[in-house]
């Protein structure tokens, strides 16, 4: 799976939490200063292209949908990352994340329970 620029993955996070939408319903999700009109067309037509979002004309406008589902952009991009930065090692990454967050041990023990508790509700059988 591609990856996507800065100013496309804020495109695709808005039209995941709208489902569908217009140009002007993007443009709209945007803060202060939103972008321009045009610009949201062509990252959405760039998207298109990229396969990330399908497209159906309604009359004459066009109406956006997301065409990857968010998680798995986030697996791919995550994974990748994982191992870029880490050599596919997540205990590297949780050492990375605790160091530079001053974490406790009291805050190691309930991330690992509270992801005990996540791999319960996926694994019921585990």
């Amino acid at each position: 799976m591609k990856t996507l620029t800065k100013a496309e993955e804020q495109v695709m996070q808005i039209l995941w939490k709208l489902k569908e939408g217009v140009v002007k319903d993007v443009v709209e999700e945007f803060g202060v200063p939103k972008p321009a009109y045009t610009t949201v067309a062509t990252v959405l037509k760039v998207l298109e292209n990229k396969g990330f979002v399908s497209c159906r004309k309604i009359g004459n406008v066009n109406l956006f949908s997301p065409a990857v589902v968010r998680t798995d952009y986030v697996r791919t991009q995550f994974s990748s990352f994982l191992k870029n930065y880490f050599s596919g090692s997540f205990p590297k990454l949780a050492t990375f994340f605790a160091r530079e967050n001053n974490l406790g041990m009291d805050e190691l023990e309930e991330m690992i329970r509270i992801a005990q508790i996540e791999l319960k509700k996926e694994n019921p059988n585990k």
